[in-house]
């Protein structure tokens, strides 16, 4: 029976596990319900690899990139493309938000206001640099750990032949985090399965109907935003079919889409572009944690234009144009800010409401269904970093070539 399971290729498992979670879910909610301790126990064996897998491989990847020159070009121009795609996100978001009429046909009971802190700019860089970087480790500060790896994999590089040995050591340690990451990433259909039939069993599909038209819209938005641009990006600037680069990278997808974490999907993300895309595994190490702080096109520039949109309409609160580029701007620089965990987008929409004088009220309406529009949120970012490691990758010669051509073979 086992055999017969693992013959069936990974990503035809995924969706397998994805659809019978729903369905079990929808004949028994209280069933679906008792099935979290599945998904708990995958997203417990994911975050167990965030915190090593992010330092080893970073200091890895960087002392593996010994020109300074070619580390500075690989960095602008990654941060460069993420800045693009969110600020492209926003006027999706708004563009969609602004043509559909997505208030709630039915009346919505005010709950109470969430209002959460946001922290200041100042802030945010402070808590960049770790006061104790065991402490980061041991609590997995994501942000944190990118940054005392990267200065560790620079240190080693400056101080050469005298730190080989622990050069050495640590990349010996991302490889063994590399097989770990293979054992884990077999669990993920049971995962699916769990976390999928927790979540319709807990909403119910019934619940989302009277926000059924928002949900449409954000949905609408991402879907827009990854196949038209990253679509686009991948066709034009990495020459490669977009229908081969989705299909190489579907497995990850599905990860991100159930786990709501682009920090949860880095193992599968990591497989997808460095197996089937030959992205190499030194700049997938370096962009797709950083892809998984930084670039968050469906948290932060999607889901903030079309939530600002919504609770206006809501409170029947004109929009000037002015108004439109805040959103924007505040939208783009949230997509920079917001961590990729569960949830943190609700923090990051206060930003946006707060730059147009919207009521923090308005976000009671939509917490209530943010699992379901995480979903979405999360597998649109975990789709832009992987489209970036692809894209910068293959301008900048990290890219296998070989591996390339086989994965297209296999899909035609």
């Amino acid at each position: 029976m086992l055999k017969w399971w693992f013959a069936i290729p990974f990503w035809q498992r995924v969706l397998a596990a994805f659809v019978l979670g729903v369905v079990v879910a929808v004949i028994d909610a209280d069933i679906g319900m008792a099935m979290k301790p599945l998904g708990d126990l995958f997203i417990s064996a994911i975050k167990m690899l965030v915190a090593p897998l992010i330092f080893c491989a970073i200091v890895s990847a960087i002392t593996s990139l010994q020109s300074s020159q070619q580390l500075g070009r690989l960095g602008v121009k990654t941060i460069g493309l993420f800045l693009l795609t969110a600020v492209i996100a926003s006027v999706i978001g708004l563009t969609v938000g602004s043509l559909l009429d997505i208030t709630p046909t039915e009346h919505l009971v005010k709950g109470a206001a969430v209002v959460k802190e946001v922290p200041s700019a100042a802030q945010v860089l402070l808590n960049m640099v770790p006061v104790n970087p065991f402490a980061a480790l041991a609590q997995g500060n994501v942000l944190q750990i990118v940054v005392f790896a990267a200065l560790v994999g620079i240190a080693i590089n400056r101080v050469g032949e005298p730190a080989a040995a622990l050069q050495r050591s640590i990349k010996g340690g991302a490889e063994v985090m590399y097989s770990i990451t293979r054992m884990v990433l077999q669990l993920t259909p049971l995962g699916v399965f769990g976390l999928m039939a927790w979540v319709v069993g807990s909403y119910g599909l019934a619940s989302l109907l009277p926000l059924l038209k928002f949900v449409g819209a954000i949905y609408l938005a991402c879907l827009l935003h990854i196949v038209l641009v990253y679509g686009s990006f991948v066709r034009f600037a990495g020459g490669v079919s977009p229908w081969r680069f989705f299909k190489a990278v579907f497995d990850a997808q599905v990860v991100a889409f159930t786990t709501c974490s682009s920090f949860g999907s880095l193992p599968a993300a990591h497989k997808a572009v460095t197996e089937r895309l030959g992205v190499s595994k030194e700049y997938a190490s370096f962009v797709l944690p950083l892809g998984a702080t930084i670039n968050m096109d469906g948290c932060g520039g999607i889901y903030p234009a079309i939530a600002a949109i919504f609770i206006a309409q809501l409170y029947n609160i004109p929009l000037q144009w002015m108004d439109y580029l805040l959103i924007v701007t505040t939208a783009t620089l949230a997509s920079v800010g917001t961590a990729g965990v569960p949830g943190t987008a609700m923090v990051m929409l206060t930003v946006t409401l707060n730059a147009v004088g919207l009521p923090l009220e308005g976000i009671a309406f939509v917490a209530a269904i943010d699992r379901v529009i995480d979903m979405v949120r999360t597998l649109t970012n975990v789709t832009g970093d992987m489209m970036v490691a692809l894209v910068v990758g293959r301008s900048e010669g990290q890219v296998d070539e070989q591996v390339l051509l086989a994965a297209d073979a296999r899909n035609q």
